[in-house]
């Protein structure tokens, strides 16, 4: 299976319910091996930042060991909102 950003957005959107995403490949070349992504999702209401990172490493567990990094931001959509504001 190889691991493509729309992947990893269709995953995240359907698995946990994110209302935003963005993933940008950040390896050399565009290979596919290193990604960071910003997730947006109501289900992180009320969790802490690490039980928030649990929710998307679980939900991308195949496609995590294929990848050699990932980088991630976890926000609500209150955050999300405070952010964009800024």
């Amino acid at each position: 299976m190889s691991v493509t950003p729309d992947l990893i957005r269709e995953k995240l959107i359907a698995e946990i319910g994110a209302i935003h995403v963005d993933v940008e490949d950040t390896s050399p070349n565009r290979c596919a091996a290193s990604f960071k992504v910003l997730v947006v999702s109501p289900q992180f209401e009320g969790k802490p930042l690490l039980q928030r990172h649990r929710m998307v490493n679980n939900c991308l567990a195949e496609e995590l060991k294929e990848i050699h990094a990932f980088e991630q931001k976890t926000l609500t959509p209150e955050q999300w909102e405070k952010q964009k504001a800024q």
